[in-house]
């Protein structure tokens, strides 16, 4: 009754060999004690048991603000401490708006970082949440967070954003870094310009341009040397599972052939949406496996089959 059916998530490994997956908006069956949709929500998978991390409020997991935003989660990294995991969850501040579900159900007001302290064995606990900048609509500032990887040291933590004008489907990615001891400290990350890192950012570079771009969120990662980003191109309205490759975390990314179809169907109103990379799950050499959103427009078909919203997976080649 926790869990009937969920936006895609995000997944990483623990250093005890239990796995953590956050998903975004959570359905929950119409029995459940509790508030029945949410903006987030974790399980912990063990062998053949998963269980629902579930707060005391029997609420979301990530409390929703006083003036009722909620945080939508993108992206999941950890730091592997003595006896514990240090774990970080990128998400986006997100308000209501008329759309039954997906990448336009709710505005985005900018990105936060929740973190959770999990020790070996024992249930995820949040410690903190803190909210980056400023609430701001304006779609052309970066959410960063909508990627994450920990590498050599630093956390690499990517951006998307939209142009105002002229306007396109998909989103540009652009990159900053920080040690992950300062991560909620934004005076100490740094940004990629194009050219070198810096301490502003006024002026990024970008990594894929907004036309024929990435999903507002997405996956970035490193396999064999090289760098992976898997997304949706052009977004919502967009066909192809798309992954970029690059030599190393600022790319150059080059564009590969699409991996795989997943359209959404206007006259069934059947919606496919951010696909996230799950590098470390089942591997297979030179493959991924990936997820991606299902739902529907038509909330009485999701409410008498919540198996409808429910993440889908698939294998895709890696671009040689």
């Amino acid at each position: 009754p926790e869990f009937q059916g969920a936006d895609v998530g995000a997944d990483v490994q623990l250093q005890d060999g239990r796995r953590l997956w956050v998903f975004g908006d959570t359905l929950r069956s119409p029995d459940f004690e509790g508030q029945r949709f949410v903006r987030n929500s974790m399980l912990v998978f063990e062998n053949d048991c998963a269980d629902v991390v579930l707060p005391a409020d029997h609420g979301a997991l990530i409390p929703d603000r006083d003036n009722g935003i909620g945080y939508w989660p993108m992206s999941i990294a950890r730091i592997e401490r003595t006896g514990y995991d240090l774990v970080g969850v990128a998400v986006q501040r997100v308000s209501n708006t008329n759309v039954p579900d997906g990448v336009l159900a709710f505005e985005n007001l900018g990105s936060s970082i929740a973190l959770f302290i999990v020790a070996v064995g024992q249930t995820p606990q949040l410690i903190d949440v803190k909210d980056l900048l400023a609430d701001d609509k304006d779609p052309t500032r970066p959410t960063w967070g909508a990627a994450a990887a920990v590498h050599d040291g630093w956390v690499y933590l990517y951006g998307t954003a939209n142009p105002a004008k002229p306007y396109v489907f998909g989103f540009s990615l652009h990159v900053a870094r920080v040690r992950p001891d300062d991560i909620l400290n934004t005076a100490k990350w740094q940004y990629w310009d194009g050219d070198g890192w810096k301490a502003s950012a006024s002026k990024l570079g970008t990594l894929v341009p907004a036309e024929g771009g990435v999903s507002q969120t997405l996956s970035v990662f490193e396999k064999d040397g090289r760098w992976f980003a898997v997304s949706k191109k052009d977004e919502f309205l967009g066909s192809h599972l798309v992954i970029w490759s690059a030599p190393g975390p600022t790319g150059p990314f080059t564009e590969g052939p699409a991996v795989a179809e997943i359209p959404s169907e206007a006259s069934t109103g059947l919606l496919r949406y951010m696909p996230l990379a799950h590098p470390d799950l089942l591997p297979r050499p030179g493959t991924v496996v990936v997820s991606y959103s299902q739902n529907s427009t038509d909330f009485d078909k999701v409410d008498d089959d919540p198996f409808l919203y429910r993440p889908r997976f698939l294998r895709g080649d890696l671009p040689r």
